[in-house]
């Protein structure tokens, strides 16, 4: 079976649907109608799956069209329902950081996504905005990789956030991908994305430094060098080679070289 994978927001799980027509791309903009109503919807990605896993009652209706952006909520609608929603989480003292504002493709929905930790008991704020919208209204707690997601804007590098510039899943990035590239000891405050976790890119080339680790003797092993037994204190990856201690002649220092890996 042909399916998509469509997300309706940056900060919104990504539903699996069907998706009969052949036309459709990745990065194209559908109009799909779920459980909760009609909504606009971005295909990150599309595939032939034999378990889906269908995301129950959700269908594309069709590609979406200029006309269907009209309906949106504009901007300064968007800022007005975000400041309302402000002011109510303060006069309701909860402690919860609001991020965004979505309405709905047909007008019927209010979504406000927040971070906060732990739970959160926003019953009296979604009865406070009820009223005052007369509209159905959500409340969606999101995480910190969300946020970032949603809100963020440059990195480390100078370039846009990876996730919201290409990355429409996320990966675990854990301290074995910086400590396999040697930038372990960089410390996590400059290993850290906008987010506060680890960069997404640190996977990128972690294969790769994978492979050209397990093309070397690690750390520990005990190697001949010129006919001189040394053990290997560390490997540079990228150049192929290591780094060699030896034991010090006649009363000598021990000390460690540079040595050109040859298999």
């Amino acid at each position: 079976m042909r399916v998509a994978e469509l997300q309706i927001a940056p900060w919104e799980k990504i539903i699996v649907v069907a998706c009969e027509s052949a036309d459709l791309a990745i990065y194209d903009n559908v109009i799909v109608k779920t459980e909760a109503g009609l909504d606009l919807a971005k295909v990150v990605d599309i595939y032939e799956a034999d378990q889906p896993g269908l995301e129950d009652g959700a269908e594309i209706i069709r590609r979406a069209t200029t006309q269907d952006y009209q309906g949106l909520m504009s901007e300064e609608e968007k800022n007005r329902a975000f400041q309302i929603c402000y002011e109510a989480i303060k006069k309701f003292d909860l402690n919860m950081k609001l991020v965004d504002v979505r309405g709905s493709y047909d007008g019927n929905r209010l979504t406000f996504a927040f971070v906060a930790n732990g739970r959160v008991d926003f019953r009296e704020l979604v009865k406070e905005l009820t009223r005052y919208f007369n509209k159905n209204i959500r409340l969606q707690q999101i995480g910190i990789r969300d946020e970032a997601k949603a809100m963020g804007d440059q990195g480390r590098c100078g370039r846009g956030l990876c996730c919201r510039e290409h990355l429409n899943k996320f990966s675990s990035v854990t301290s074995e991908v910086a400590e396999v590239q040697g930038l372990s000891g960089r410390g996590s405050d400059r290993l850290s994305g906008a987010c506060g976790r680890l960069m997404c890119c640190l996977a990128y080339e972690a294969d790769g430094y994978k492979d050209l680790s397990a093309k070397l003797p690690h750390p520990g092993t005990e190697i001949n060098v010129d006919g001189k037994k040394g053990i290997v204190v560390g490997q540079n990856l990228l150049k192929q080679s290591l780094n060699v201690k030896f034991r010090g002649e006649k009363g000598e220092a021990d000390y460690v070289i540079e040595v050109e890996w040859k298999k």
